[in-house]
């Protein structure tokens, strides 16, 4: 026997030997040891917790500069900066569908470097990509949705069609003729698309990009015929550099109240949803997730954000990170199937 269990041994029997009322004190003085030895350690939390961040933080956002996670971040960051008493900078790094800023904010963990980015990353990318340098399962942490966004089918204003059927008609009288823009492979612009080219029995070309604003460029100077685009688009709507022709999901939108979905006009479910959150490296302690994670939906919550996003087609979505995970969870069960069904395997 170890003279550990030895000294244990003789401390429980001194302990029986002892009066009732002495050995009721001792056992409550050791209990009362135990809890404040769990008080301290929870003090301690808190304390670390309101101690971050000791430095800027640094949001890497998956997309370039303009895009419609660029603006939303951009957005919070003054007023982020000022609940977190740090600069936040923002760090665009755009390419590999998000895998580039995934795979340096997981390998470049601190404490104080987050990837904002699309639910894709760990929703499409483990079923598009034949291998990757990290494992979104494992590798990254859940801290914050941002928003969801509707998507829109946008085309040049001088193709001919005028409407979404007659759209379908020019596509299937040409086939392979017409081309596409997307943020990138597997992006939800590019899910949407082989949707609505699967339910419309069309062919067109898909051409990637780094983000939506090339997308953007490249669809006003007419190298691509159409796209579905995020709501920073309808600028160029109203405008009338580009024509709207129908909106993804279940409903109509108040940016665009004349514009029917595609359900609307006979093309079934073309329901793709954007998700935009906040990840951090795995070993982020829970207290620095909690923190960041409140300060961000208090800031969501704000009247004067829900406007600017509305403006942007985006609804805020303050959530638990329990919440986020959760609905990239059922997201990837939908979106698998889509990759599968269309093939599509990264660049």
């Amino acid at each position: 026997m170890s003279h550990a269990r030895t000294t244990s041994f003789h401390e429980s029997s001194r302990e029986k030997s002892l009066p009732a009322p002495r050995r009721r004190r001792r056992l409550l003085l050791r209990g009362c040891r135990q809890a404040l030895a769990v008080l301290l350690c929870a003090v301690g939390a808190v304390t670390a917790a309101h101690a971050w961040p000791t430095k800027p933080l640094r949001l890497v956002v998956s997309f370039s500069p303009g895009g419609l996670a660029d603006v939303m971040v951009r957005l919070l960051q003054p007023q982020l900066a000022e609940a977190l008493g740090q600069p936040v900078l923002i760090d665009n790094r755009s390419g590999a569908s998000g895998n580039l800023a995934a795979d340096l904010v997981v390998k470049g963990g601190d404490g104080h470097s987050f990837l904002v980015t699309t639910s894709t990353v760990e929703s499409v990318n483990p079923y598009m990509f034949s291998s990757m340098s990290f494992d979104p399962g494992k590798d990254l942490v859940h801290v914050a949705l941002l928003a969801n966004s509707r998507l829109f089918l946008v085309t040049r204003p001088d193709l001919p069609p005028r409407d979404l059927k007659a759209f379908v008609q020019h596509a299937r009288a040409h086939p392979g003729k017409l081309s596409y823009g997307s943020p990138g492979t597997g992006s939800t612009p590019h899910l949407a698309a082989e949707i609505f080219k699967q339910a419309a029995g069309i062919v067109a070309t898909h051409a990637p990009y780094r983000g939506a604003q090339p997308v953007l460029q490249d669809l006003l100077s007419g190298q691509i015929d159409y796209a579905f685009v995020p709501g920073t688009a309808l600028t160029w709507v109203r405008g009338g550099k580009l024509r709207l022709l129908a909106v993804v999901g279940p409903a109509r939108v108040p940016e665009a109240p004349d514009t029917p979905t595609f359900a609307e006009q006979g093309l079934g479910d073309v329901a793709v949803d954007t998700l935009f959150g906040v990840y951090g490296p795995a070993g982020t302690p829970p207290q620095v997730v909690d923190r960041l994670n409140g300060e961000i939906n208090k800031l969501l919550a704000q009247p004067s954000i829900k406007l600017r996003f509305a403006e942007l087609g985006a609804e805020p979505l303050p959530a638990s990170p329990a919440a986020f995970k959760s609905a990239v969870q059922a997201e990837a069960l939908r979106f698998a199937a889509v990759v599968k069904a269309a093939n599509i395997k990264a660049d």
